[in-house]
């Protein structure tokens, strides 16, 4: 049995305890961070619309703050071109259509987000040298080569390869037993750490191959879901091109979303880390969980369910809110939340709830200013038809804000929507009203509750370009 080694590791210390709350009223949010560590230890963050977090009282020259998308660029680049490696199928029309969504521009945030968190939190947590050890020995199946080798024969997997032998491709005759072949024998990890290590950020900025596949996960899980919603919703456009029920039919459409989703469980259970299968399994649920609250809104009566109440309250916005979290903010926020998990975070460390609350919070941001835009822009500047919510019997933030302003809005509402001019008017309600920036204004404070909680993590380019990150979502035009 042979061992491989990491030199210089040593045992880091207990991260301070962090507290992360997040409450609703009157839609206003709040996030609070409590270390129990002394203030001499700790200092307290400055206000959160500072452009920096300050680490000593000593005045320092502003720095240029790094752009998200430039910093990891090359990453982002091999990423997009290698993910296209994972969608082969013996079916050369199936492969046309998984590969369809990812030919076209795309704003590539999820995975972002992943690659991001990771060069922020790698080296603080405590299995970090594990992790490290993994990518690079030989044979401990964290090297992006391992990371493609099936974990069951492939003739019997036969999903790396989209020709079948011939021995499994015959059925003129009944399959013969195999022997089964040798066990393998994983290398032997390194000796526990020495202790006394602080923990810190890893320097150079680091990206282990497993969090790139994560990257590509989380890409290839939110194509998926787009192929289902674009069903669903009888989308013409998606990212500026026909969308593919137009260009392939619905049928296709579908079966290429459920072949996407089965690529993803294959790829990230090779990743070693059960935490991480159970946290992406879990945004596939909360998908379709969504996914149910939107059927409800806009079909209840059809189906038997409850759909949104008759006046506009809690209860509307509650539902409004939920489905935004399940819908968008789950993959942001436990796809980061995977991420410092593949990096060595334990249970008991505060990095991976950092990474869960900044996503949580910096999701619901980005669709609120996404169903701002539905009122704002149009067709070409969405790559989507512009107001489609309000065509789908969609009452969004904008209008549920109105709906205070103007009570006429409230039949428009229950009935979806259906009869001649009801989208028409109800546009104008909201461009008459500040439900639009009244949105603006949650999805603000959501943002700088994602910044606000960054302030635990240690000074880093990627620190500073998720802070950007929040400040560019609330700004963003398309």
């Amino acid at each position: 049995m042979r061992r491989c080694a990491v030199a210089g590791v040593r045992r880091p210390c207990p991260p301070p305890s962090v507290s992360v709350t997040r409450a609703y009223a009157h839609r206003n949010y709040s996030v609070h961070v409590q270390q129990k560590k002394a203030a001499s230890a700790h200092p307290q963050a400055p206000p959160v619309n500072e452009p920096f977090f300050a680490t000593s009282s000593a005045p320092k020259p502003p720095s240029p703050r790094p752009d998200p998308h430039a910093l990891v660029a090359p990453q982002l680049k091999e990423l997009r071109e290698t993910l296209l490696n994972l969608l082969g199928s013996s079916h050369p029309s199936l492969t046309e259509i998984a590969k369809y969504y990812f030919l076209h521009p795309s704003k590539q945030l999820r995975p972002l987000l992943v690659l991001l968190f990771s060069q922020a939190t790698n080296g603080l947590g405590s299995g970090w040298y594990l992790k490290k050890w993994a990518a690079e020995c030989e044979g401990a199946g964290g090297r992006a080569e391992e990371l493609d080798r099936p974990l069951t024969r492939a003739d019997v997997l036969n999903d790396w390869n989209p020709s079948m032998p011939d021995h499994t491709a015959s059925f003129q005759t009944s399959f013969t037993l195999r022997p089964p072949r040798p066990p393998h024998e994983p290398p032997l990890p390194p000796p526990f750490p020495p202790a006394l290590h602080v923990p810190s950020v890893a320097a150079p900025l680091t990206l282990l191959p497993t969090q790139v596949r994560l990257a590509q996960i989380v890409e290839m899980i939110h194509v998926a879901s787009l192929l289902h919603d674009d069903v669903i919703d009888k989308s013409p456009l998606r990212r500026g091109a026909a969308s593919a029920p137009i260009a392939f039919g619905n049928k296709l459409s579908v079966l290429a979303g459920d072949f996407l989703l089965g690529r993803t469980s294959a790829a990230l259970s090779r990743l070693g880390e059960n935490e991480v299968v159970e946290l992406i399994a879990s945004v596939i649920a909360n998908l379709v969980e969504g996914e149910i609250l939107q059927l409800k809104a806009m079909h209840g009566e059809e189906l038997g369910l409850p759909g949104l109440s008759p006046t506009v309250g809690q209860e509307n916005w509650n539902i409004y809110l939920q489905k935004t979290y399940l819908k968008t903010a789950s993959l942001m926020a436990k796809g980061a939340r995977a991420a410092v998990v593949l990096g060595g975070c334990k249970e008991g460390e505060v990095w991976k709830e950092v990474a869960y609350a900044y996503g949580r919070n910096l999701g619901i941001a980005f669709q609120l200013v996404d169903d701002i835009l539905d009122y704002e822009a149009g067709d070409a500047t969405l790559g989507k038809p512009g107001g489609a919510d309000l065509q789908l019997g969609l009452a969004t933030g904008p209008a549920l804000f109105a709906w205070e302003e103007h009570p006429e809005l409230g039949p428009l509402i229950q009935r979806k929507f259906e009869q001649p001019g009801d989208v028409e008017l109800a546009r104008d309600l909201v461009r008459r009203s500040s439900g639009v920036e009244r949105t603006r204004d949650l999805a603000r404070a959501h943002a700088d509750k994602a910044r606000e909680v960054l302030a635990v993590l240690p000074d880093s380019d990627a620190k500073a370009a998720l802070e950007v990150l929040t400040e560019r979502v609330v700004k963003r035009t398309s």
